[in-house]
């Protein structure tokens, strides 16, 4: 069964195989997801993330998962040598790492309810588990970021996430926080990692390090990368070709 619903402004895709799913299974993840948009969207006034800014709320009365999402942050600060940084102009933006913790977590609450076969996407990033219906390996499509209606690669996932960061999709609103401008040195990167969550937060710093991000990636345990350059040309890291 597959549903999708626009969340956080983006579109949210769920498609599980097994076939005692219901309804019901679909309204959790998705009321899951409003909640983290209605906390940590920095577009909405009244979110907790835009009230922290504003200097609304102390830092002993934040929620338990601002906590966590301020901690993860930090901790990825630290393991990106600086190029991870939800500090922007004076104000906190996780944005970088609030999309893949979140479909971690639905995937999460999906695998609860003793699910074994689906997906969560959110706008391109997407955690698989399992078979698709054909009882093979997910087939998950890279986009061209010079032609957007185009893949030019087809990876096959299972029980894995993948994310892509660039700014042919939402303009330069990645942040180079060494060079303190705009990250614009390469088309697009894409991370396969162990799960969306650990992908998409090294996906993002790897992005504002340009060029130098995908020996970045080369060097994580676990994971792989493919990075399309502003010339056209692709380079990827040694064990990408194991999921093509």
């Amino acid at each position: 069964m597959k549903k999708q619903r626009t969340i956080m402004g983006m579109p949210v895709r769920i498609n599980v195989i097994d076939k005692n799913v219901t309804s019901k299974d679909f309204s959790d993840v998705f009321s899951y997801l409003l909640y983290i948009d209605e906390k940590f969207s920095t577009y909405k006034k009244n979110s907790e993330i835009s009230k922290i800014n504003r200097g609304e709320i102390k830092r002993k009365d934040y929620s338990l998962e601002m906590k966590k999402i301020l901690n993860l942050s930090r901790e990825t600060k630290k393991e990106t040598n600086d190029y991870f940084d939800i500090n922007i102009n004076g104000a906190l933006d996780p944005s970088g790492i609030v999309k893949g913790y979140a479909i971690n977590q639905a995937a999460k609450i999906l695998k609860q309810k003793g699910f074994k076969n689906f997906y969560v996407e959110i706008a391109g990033d997407i955690e698989v588990y399992g078979k698709n219906e054909k009882n093979k390996k997910w087939n998950i499509g890279i986009q061209n970021p010079f032609n957007v209606k185009e893949n030019i690669k087809i990876i096959k996932l299972t029980n894995r996430g993948v994310a892509t960061s660039g700014t042919y999709r939402k303009g330069f609103h990645i942040y180079d926080p060494i060079e303190k401008k705009p990250a614009n040195d390469i088309a697009s990167i894409t991370i396969i990692g162990p799960n969306v969550y650990e992908a998409d937060r090294f996906a993002t710093a790897a992005f504002a390090m340009g060029e130098k991000g995908i020996e970045f990636i080369s060097n994580l345990k676990g994971f792989e990368g493919y990075m399309v350059k502003k010339d056209k040309m692709a380079v990827l890291t040694k064990g990408f070709k194991n999921y093509v």
